[in-house]
């Protein structure tokens, strides 16, 4: 499996970003590996198209391409606040690498820091095109 970051997909989904192309290529280099990312992720990647009234186009697009939603289980708070300690990254990217360990998934973001960082919790990291 391979765990999904906010940024690829925020990127994937508006042709105006600048890495939309990079998107596109990482997303089309996963092949037939299973994709996923957190309930938190998918939020986020939603606010857009609730705020433009397109979540159904949203969720179909999602849908297309194959993710499944990971949800965070309810003993989840305690590694949470391990991962936040341990690497100083915002709540929602800390959902983003437990996701990644809990389902021994590779990572595949455009977020610097958040790369950095899930190599130092061993979290491996799909090249991101």
């Amino acid at each position: 499996m391979i765990v999904l970051d906010a940024s690829v997909l925020i990127a994937h989904f508006d042709a105006r970003d600048a890495q939309h192309g990079r998107a596109l290529k990482a997303l089309e280099s996963t092949g037939s590996e299973e994709l996923g990312a957190s309930v938190i992720t998918l939020a986020e990647c939603l606010v857009a198209p609730a705020r433009a009234e397109r979540l159904d186009r949203a969720h179909t697009a999602l849908g297309d391409l194959g993710i499944s939603e990971l949800g965070l289980p309810s003993d989840s708070s305690t590694a949470l606040a391990a991962l936040r300690a341990q690497t100083n990254l915002r709540l929602p990217d800390c959902c983003v690498l437990l996701c990644a360990q809990r389902q021994h998934a590779s990572l595949l973001t455009f977020d610097a820091q958040l790369a950095n960082r899930a190599r130092s919790v061993g979290v491996k990291l799909m090249a991101a095109g």
